[in-house]
């Protein structure tokens, strides 16, 4: 059996983790660029949809206040890596809406999709929803249908987030994902975009790729971590 399958496992993990990464961000010197497209979101209060590559679900707690902040759930794939990634995600104030946000054509397969669209478009009625757009398995920054697919049909504004640090480690994975270390440099770039009304949803989905890989590559730039 898979470690990561075994609930004990997981959850002694999910703890570590979420214990870890508490740490790391105390002691993290953040830079803060555009910060007031989100505080513009964040004071109108409302669902917005909170946007950031797979790599970085590590740093993402980072980026939202929840003393001020709405409400944030996260969409997360139901797979046995997904319920490890929840559970740590949870234990930092941001419960998950479990599925993928795979193209819409995929959203009937065994991953929840269909379901997580329902869900998801609930919590954006009252607050917001954190998505990884190129997860559960990529392509890693390219982005898929479902993120435009739920900006149509809520309404809600979109915040791309660049999240950044170093040092930092980089697993072996198939999105080499970024996880903190202390006393280092990290950065959040802000972007805000809302769905243009009677657009090409293949074109808005480039678009916004090239807008969410552009924030990411501006953190990076500014704390120095190599691609």
């Amino acid at each position: 059996m898979r470690p990561l399958r075994n609930p004990i496992i997981q959850s002694a993990l999910a703890w570590t983790l979420a214990k870890w990464m508490q740490v790391c961000f105390a002691t993290i010197r953040w830079t803060h660029e555009n910060q007031q497209a989100a505080e513009a979101v964040w004071a109108q209060g409302g669902g917005v949809l909170c946007v950031f590559w797979h790599s970085r679900i590590g740093l993402s707690p980072a980026c939202w206040p929840l003393d001020r902040a709405q409400p944030a759930k996260a969409l997360i794939s139901l797979s046995a890596d997904g319920e490890f990634i929840a559970k740590a995600v949870a234990r930092q104030g941001f419960p998950a809406v479990r599925g993928s946000s795979a193209n819409k054509d995929k959203a009937q397969k065994a991953k929840g999709g269909s379901q997580a669209l329902r869900d998801g478009l609930k919590q954006l009625k009252v607050g917001a929803l954190a998505i990884t757009p190129d997860g559960p398995r990529g392509p890693v920054n390219i982005m898929a249908e479902g993120l435009p697919l739920m900006a149509k049909l809520s309404g809600a504004p979109v915040l791309f987030i660049g999240l950044s640090c170093n040092p930092a480690i980089r697993l072996n994975s198939w999105d080499r994902a970024v996880l903190p270390l202390p006393f280092g440099k990290g950065a959040i770039v802000w972007d805000r975009a809302d769905y243009p009304e009677g657009a090409d949803m293949a074109q808005v989905t480039r678009d916004w790729t090239a807008r969410l890989n552009a924030v990411e590559a501006r953190a990076d730039a500014i704390t120095g971590l190599k691609p």
